[in-house]
């Protein structure tokens, strides 16, 4: 599906806006809790795809 141009720099902002937020507010984490670091490595995958996603879904009259 492609996207207007305009509509795909904000997902690409709003993506890395994202990431950016989820790693200002991690505090110190428990490195002897396994639980707790395999969810901030989910998380951070997932915010990485979307930032991926945004970057590479073709815009609104660019070539193929």
């Amino acid at each position: 599906m492609t996207h207007p141009t305009a509509v795909r720099e904000a997902a690409r902002l709003i993506a890395i806006e994202a990431a950016r937020a989820y790693v200002a507010n991690i505090r110190p984490i428990d490195l002897n809790n396994p639980g707790v670091l395999v969810g901030h490595l989910m998380a951070a995958e997932t915010l990485l795809m979307d930032i991926v996603t945004a970057h590479t879904e073709p815009t609104e009259g660019a070539a193929r």
